[in-house]
């Protein structure tokens, strides 16, 4: 009888168990782990603490699972398996469904910025990391390979080919293709097949039922989308890019881009040639700056969004406009939803921005950077390098114009200054203009000339006065700045990574973006003075309410 027993229980053992559940839990956990910026960045940023804060919370729980999987191990059996696997499985099912609710629930405690979202990645990413770190250990227990070294080092092997996969298909595959939900799904029902597949073919009944259940929890919440009130308007569509989340919000007659959830662009649709943002209107200040406005024939735009500045300068001047996004879903996106129409004199290249400079033999009269978030910067577009490169492609009286976001003084201002320092040093001259006049962290515009120049305040005031652009600048030559004190700002290089640490004094603080409701981007002089600033967090506000269908269109 105990022979039969024995030879039965051979029959019925599969060896490819252990190794099958701990190569989905390394294709889990790293997924889970890529994914969990995509969930926190739209309320928190994806700067460089996010990154590291939901990194450190993902290795604390795998290693606290493992801790304590290997106390139990002596106990492990396939059918544990199953069950840690279908409880991860459910723990995704409240990530899809309530991951809105507990960012905005973490986002009002009152925590320094850099620790924000910490408590959130804790709370939804920590329980199904920790619950997958058991599987190695128990793996190792239960896989017939001789010897503790042997079996361990098959377990470590099939983890980590597993996580490079996981890695690789969310970051290359499906985040590029499916909505932060879909992906949700897929990772839960995997997690259920793959505990079916461990008792198969007996499927016994409860480990059977609860696989049913839980899939069927995971379409329910996957359906019904997170709980959620949008405060700002209609979305009209929402897609996650390689890049970023990207949504189009209406509110009333505006229609604006979220990039990570940050405002990027605005259109009015019933007038749709007005500036909604208030330093749009900036980006005509090079003409002033250039020698003759009839000599610019080519403009290039580093940074696309909705395309309200490349649109302007082709209709209102008679130039070539080359614009270099590098994601190509914002520019579908433009062309779509913000009225971006490619014609002969407007032209898009998929690419980076540097990339772009150091590839192309084409000279430019005034070159414009729009590629910057408050909270994340594209370092290499900020270096001394990068502006010496610019300089060399752009004509001798060409001008570069970059949008910087920080606040005129301060701790919050010292990423200005720095930026400020850095373009003065690869340029002629450099000049300053705030967007508010409010001292909190708001659009800075800095413009510099390739030739020597030292225009005054009233020069360009001058300049705006004789030159027949079609739109007036005075108020934006009234935010003329002073040359700021650099002596304790840093020369933005290449080798130095110091710019996270200059964006840190900004985290958590109000962003001002003006905007205005004059007709003068139509051609007028002047018109109505600019609308109260609107202050934005790091996310737009979300708060727990009805459920509420998180990707109404998807392309």
């Amino acid at each position: 009888m105990s022979k039969r027993m024995t030879a039965r229980t051979a029959l019925s053992y599969r060896p490819a168990n252990p190794e099958l559940a701990v190569f989905v839990s390394g294709i889990t956990s790293m997924g889970i782990e890529v994914l969990a910026l995509r969930i926190v960045a739209p309320q928190f940023g994806s700067h460089i603490y996010t990154v590291g804060g939901i990194m450190t919370v993902c290795l604390a729980a795998l290693s606290l699972g493992y801790w304590q999987g290997g106390k139990r191990a002596t106990d492990a059996t396939n059918r544990e398996m199953t069950w840690l696997l279908l409880g991860t499985a459910v723990y995704m099912a409240v990530v899809i469904y309530a991951s809105d609710m507990l960012l905005s629930q973490t986002a009002a405690l009152a925590l320094p910025a850099r620790y924000a979202a910490l408590p959130s990645s804790i709370i939804l990413f920590g329980p199904p990391t920790y619950l997958l770190g058991f599987i190695s250990p128990y793996a190792a227990e239960l896989s017939r390979k001789e010897g503790t070294g042997e079996a361990s080092g098959h377990v470590y092997a099939l983890g980590t080919i597993g996580s490079i996969l996981g890695s690789a298909a969310t970051t290359f595959v499906l985040i590029p293709a499916l909505t932060v939900d879909t992906i949700g799904l897929v990772f839960g029902i995997t997690l259920v097949a793959t505990a079916v597949a461990i008792e198969a073919p007996s499927l016994p009944q409860k480990p059977t039922f609860a696989s049913v259940g839980i899939a069927v929890l995971l379409v329910v919440a996957t359906g019904a989308g997170p709980i959620a009130l949008d405060h700002r308007g209609d979305v009209v569509y929402h897609t996650q890019t390689a890049y970023q989340e990207l949504e189009v919000v209406d509110d009333g007659d505006v229609r604006t881009m979220y990039l990570d959830g940050a405002r990027h662009s605005a259109m009015d649709l019933e007038e749709p040639e007005r500036h909604v943002f208030e330093y749009t209107k900036y980006f005509h200040l090079p003409m002033l700056l250039t020698d003759d406005v009839e000599d610019v024939d080519n403009v290039l735009f580093i940074g696309g969004g909705g395309y309200t500045g490349p649109k302007d300068f082709e209709r209102r001047y008679d130039v070539n406009v080359d614009v270099v996004e590098i994601d190509p879903q914002v520019t579908d996106t433009a062309e779509e939803y913000f009225g971006l129409e490619h014609g002969e004199n407007m032209t898009s290249h998929t690419i980076d921005g540097k990339q772009y400079l150091q590839n192309t033999d084409e000279t430019y009269d005034v070159i414009v950077l729009d590629a910057y978030k408050k909270d994340q910067v594209p370092f290499h577009l900020t270096t001394v390098e990068f502006m010496e490169l610019a300089s060399d492609r752009l004509a001798d009286d060409g001008v570069f114009h970059a949008n910087v976001i920080a606040a005129p003084s301060g701790a919050a201002g010292e990423f200005y200054r720095a930026q400020w320092k850095t373009m003065d040093e690869a340029f002629g001259g450099t000049y300053a203009f705030r967007t508010s006049n409010t001292n909190e962290i708001q659009n800075i515009e800095i413009a510099a000339t390739n030739a020597e120049t030292d225009f005054s305040e009233a020069d360009l005031a001058e300049r705006n006065d004789e030159r027949d652009l079609g739109i007036d600048l005075a108020e934006e030559i009234d935010h003329y700045m002073d040359e700021p004190d650099t002596s304790d700002a840093p020369v933005l290089r290449d080798d130095r990574g110091e710019v996270d640490s200059l964006l840190d004094p900004m985290l958590g603080q109000r962003y001002v973006i003006e905007e205005t409701e004059d007709n003068s981007s139509a051609g007028g002089d002047g018109g109505e003075p600019a609308a109260p600033a609107v202050a934005l967090g790091t996310a737009p506000l979300v708060v727990a309410a009805a459920p509420k269908k998180r990707t109404p269109v998807e392309r």
